[in-house]
């Protein structure tokens, strides 16, 4: 059986499931296409949530993103894990005792006001729309390799999948889906990990195999990649970043955006009990763990993999690397996967010194320019995609057909959870906080089911033409939607929550503030509305304002949130004592009374 086979297999088996669950699974009424009818388990809910919350940025995106980039892109790492225990911790249980569908229903409550209800919107879908891109994208690369058909049919075929189970089957639909996605997704992801892992290092546990002996070279195999990268111009696997402010913004970025992700707040009002709530949020963070471990241990074996293809002779123990270097891999003797990513078009090679070699090297560093041209080498000749590396992995490694298989449908699979969730959460806020608490509070449950229903196709619509013409590869997508949640909807949630003085004055003024300073900071530098070409300033570092990479403005833009809040709301009257003791209630178990000391 060829691989295209073996791949339409694995893809199509894991297709008939989830529309067969979405049909199973129906949405009846407008409770089972908000919240799947409140009566899911914390443990069906926890891996719904771990699918939901793990998104193409995670499993195709964040190891690519590691392994360009070692210890200073770990911050992706470290943001979305660290935000989702504030997720969990300060937000998850509070938010299902006060009970409601939505985000921007809570805000609208506990803020007694319809402009905060519909300023939340606007957050909710800016986020989410900026987010879904991202999902697209990463679905277009998986599809474009595994059904070798183009990016943009690629993302139009994900676009109908979603369209048949996330529109039927609304959020009763979505949440049996995303146990079945998370299924394939982590089987996926870990079975060529342990592959790699074993094939490099002895060691089948890939988190300790990233730590252990690289088999070929007899060296640790961080050291053997660390040395390999320096040889050809790049910087130094582990080495520290320059600019630590950054760095500390952009993850404290991912991590109040992760906390304000709408799409995972409401899987949390989909469970019983409040207690189910907090019991959700830890066995997400489980099936979640998983993942988070083993990525970079993926990251760098994909790069050492990568990188020892193209220079055969510096895979082992080498005392001179100008001549192991001095000898890349002929382009007619590239190995297979080589020549199918080529035709998707996510891997370029241009032979600029016309030697039939293939030179790859960091030409953007001036120390190495020297070194490259006695070499002969006039330019790096190829060009490799971030998000391919976790999808190409197991045909680097030459695993068995059956396992590339097996990681097409999980890439698949993460793209299209997420989206699924996102594009409910648009239409949720759409059809229940626009146009049932808004506009016409008299529409029929059957009247809104159909406007929940539209609006989510027309997300799709949407969500596709962005994901064709996307401003960056998929976890740069994903990091500017996560500072935009941050810098708008976290702010309103903790402040709810925690703060009885925080008006309506004072919310709408925060998210409007947070909002607009995030947009205009990151449109700036990447174009009005990401249309190319627009931008006022180069995404350079150069360019940056104190060295703030539009990625990590997301922090700043939360603070500036909390100060117009604060402000606006201590210079207005106080909220209703009604609102207050709403927030009391929501805070604390009613009737309790205070600590004894014995």
């Amino acid at each position: 059986m060829s691989q295209f086979a073996i791949n339409l297999l694995f893809v199509g088996a894991s297709f008939a499931l989830y529309i067969g669950i979405a049909i199973w699974a129906r949405a009846g009424s407008t409770k089972d296409f908000y919240v799947a009818g409140g009566g899911v388990h914390p443990v069906t809910n926890g891996m719904a949530t771990a699918a939901d919350w793990m998104s193409a940025a995670s499993f195709i995106s964040m190891a690519g993103l590691l392994a360009a980039g070692g210890y200073a892109n770990s911050s992706f790492l470290m943001g979305w894990t660290g935000g989702y225990v504030i997720l969990a911790m300060l937000l998850a249980p509070y938010l299902r005792k006060f009970g409601k569908f939505t985000v921007p229903d809570f805000i609208g409550d506990r803020f007694y006001s319809t402009t905060a209800r519909t300023v939340a919107v606007a957050c909710l879908i800016i986020a989410s729309v900026t987010y879904v891109i991202g999902q697209m994208t990463g679905a277009g690369v998986a599809f474009s390799r595994f059904l070798e058909v183009s990016n943009t049919w690629g993302i139009w075929i994900a676009a109908i999948i979603v369209f048949l189970y996330a529109v039927f089957g609304g959020m009763k639909g979505i949440t049996y889906t995303q146990v079945a996605q998370y299924v394939v997704l982590i089987i996926a992801y870990t079975i060529p990990a342990v592959f790699i892992a074993f094939q490099l290092t002895g060691n089948p546990i890939p988190m300790f195999g990233m730590f252990s002996t690289h088999n070929e070279s007899g060296m640790p195999l961080l050291e053997k990649l660390s040395e390999v990268l320096v040889a050809l111009g790049f910087q130094d696997y582990a080495a520290d970043v320059d600019n630590k402010l950054n760095m500390v913004l952009f993850t404290l970025s991912l991590m109040v955006g992760t906390a304000g992700l709408p799409h995972v707040i409401i899987r949390f009002f989909t469970v019983p009990k409040v207690a189910d709530a907090r019991w959700s949020a830890g066995w997400a963070l489980v099936f979640i763990a998983l993942l988070y471990l083993t990525a970079p241990a993926v990251a760098s074996m994909a790069r050492l993999n990568l990188l020892t293809t193209i220079y055969p002779d510096a895979a082992g123990q080498v005392e001179n690397y100008e001549e192991a270097m001095a000898n890349p891999i002929l382009y007619e003797d590239r190995p297979e996967w080589f020549r199918t990513w080529e035709d998707t078009g996510l891997i370029v090679f241009n032979d600029l010194n016309d030697d039939g070699r293939i030179q790859y090297f960091n030409e953007a560093n001036p120390d190495f320019a020297e070194t490259a041209a006695e070499r002969g080498w006039e330019g790096s000749e190829l060009s490799v995609n971030n998000d391919i590396l976790v999808l190409a992995n197991p045909e680097i490694a030459n695993l068995p057909p059956w396992v590339i298989g097996l990681i097409a449908a999980g890439g698949i699979a993460a793209a299209l959870s997420t989206a699924a969730g996102l594009l409910l959460a648009i239409s949720s806020a759409i059809s229940h906080d626009l146009i049932k608490k808004t506009i016409n509070p008299g529409i029929s449950e059957k009247g809104e089911m159909l406007a929940a229903r539209i609006s989510m196709a027309g997300a799709i619509l949407l969500a596709t033409y962005l994901g064709l013409n996307p401003p960056g590869f998929a976890a740069q997508v994903v990091a500017l939607a996560f500072g935009i949640a941050g810098a708008s909807l976290f702010p309103a949630l903790m402040m709810g929550i925690f703060s009885k003085r925080v008006n309506d004055k004072g919310a709408i003024a925060g998210m409007l503030a947070g909002l607009i300073s995030t947009l205009v900071y990151i449109f700036t530098y990447l174009g009005w509305f990401f249309i190319p070409g627009t931008n006022m300033l180069p995404n350079t570092p150069d360019s940056w304002i104190l060295g703030v990479s539009p990625l990590s403005f997301g922090a700043i833009g939360a603070m500036i949130n909390f100060a117009v809040a604060f402000a606006i709301s201590n210079v207005t009257e106080a909220p209703p004592k009604e609102i207050q003791e709403l927030v009391e209630s929501v805070r604390y178990p009613k009737g309790a009374g205070g600590a004894v000391d014995h």
